[in-house]
Formats: structure tokens, sequence, C-alpha cells
């Protein structure tokens, strides 16, 4: 008989305030996985990084790298079912690489980040899922503003605009590698629609059985 997989790894991926750290914890709970939320009120570098763009950027990157590397080298070893809240992809795909285009962060540190993420990945393993989480700048702006964190404050929309963009760039070729469900954000508000949480529920299971 062949023993019931346990280790399931769903990632849930998405611009800034589209709603992932609530829906990472909502459903560890409905579905009794293990939660790993991204580094963020925690994180030594966000107020420089929003203040200095330019001169932080690569130490941001460097950090939220490390970090996700031991969140998914944690979930690895733990043999759980887990929920991640974005997932390292997206660390090298949008953020890095749109801090590089917009000329934050300069081609030595952009190709020694990559180098170092395509070691790393190397030893991890891939989401069975991904929940790619979309939503307008205006509903994401709308957002950021109403959880009120400081350092993101000085949030354009303009940037938010950018890495919307980049996230659509990056999901039409992470579709080859990944299993993706796309949920509309805008539409959606998982604090509230009951009934679109347990559709959601029931399409993770189906994909992790």
């Amino acid at each position: 008989m062949i023993a019931k997989r346990t280790n399931y790894l769903v990632g849930i991926a998405g611009n800034i305030g589209v709603g992932k750290t609530t829906l990472t914890r909502n459903l560890a709970e409905r579905l009794k996985w293990n939660p790993y939320y991204e580094s963020v009120i925690d994180n030594p570098y966000l107020d420089d990084f929003y203040a200095d763009m330019r001169r932080w950027s690569f130490n941001l990157q460097i950090y939220f790298l490390a970090h996700r590397f031991r969140s998914q080298k944690e979930i690895a070893d733990s043999n759980q079912p887990a929920i991640q809240d974005r997932t390292i992809y997206e660390d090298v795909e949008i953020f890095a690489k749109s801090l590089y285009e917009q000329g934050y962060m300069n081609e030595r540190d952009h190709r020694t980040y990559r180098d170092l993420f395509r070691d790393m990945v190397y030893f991890l393993p891939k989401p069975d899922l991904i929940i790619y989480l979309k939503a307008s700048v205006k509903v994401l702006m709308s957002r950021i503003k109403q959880r009120g964190r400081d350092f993101e404050k000085t949030i354009s929309p303009d940037y938010i605009e950018y890495l919307n963009h980049a996230y659509e760039r990056w999901m039409k070729e992470a579709r080859e590698t990944f299993t993706i469900l796309t949920v509309n954000a805008d539409e959606v508000d998982f604090l509230r629609e009951n009934d679109k949480f347990e559709e959601l529920v029931k399409q993770i299971r189906e994909y992790c059985p």
C-alpha cells in the first residue's frame, strides 16, 4: 500500500498589499497546514530601502532571499504540508529584476544575486501549487493605506503598477514550470466571503489530495 503524501507546499504569490498574509493564515487554519510568513515587520532593511531604494536594494533582496531559503529548507525538512506567504521565485523574477530594470540595482549586484539564487534554489523542492492573487493598482493602494505601515507610506502607484506588469510577465513564463491558480483579488475578500474561501479550499484539495 502506498503511503499518503503529507509534504505538500502551496505558495501564495502577488503584489504588495494584495492579501497574501491574510490568505496564508486563513488557509493554514482551515487546512491544518503549517504557515510560513514573509519577514516584513521585523525586516531591518525595509525602512532604509523605501527611503533610498538605490542604496539598499541589494541588501534588502539578499535578506529576503536568505529568509525565504531558510523557510523552504525548514518546510522540506519537516515533511509536513505548508502554506508559504510569497514564493522564493518572486524575489528574483519580480523584485530583484524590477529593481535592476528601473536602475535601483546595478548590473554587478543583480548578476551576483541571480547566481546566488540559482545555487540556492537547486536544493529546494518546487511548490505543488502557486496561488496568484491578482489585483488592480487602485485596490492595492487602498489596502496598503488601510494597513498603515510607516515604511510603506512612500510607495507610489507607479511602483505598484510596474510590479503588476512584472507579475503578469512572470506568470506567462511560470505556467510552463509551475501549476498556477489565479484569483482575482479585486472581487474576492477572503476575510468576508466564506463561499469563495471554501471554493478555494476545495480547489487546493484537488491539487493536493
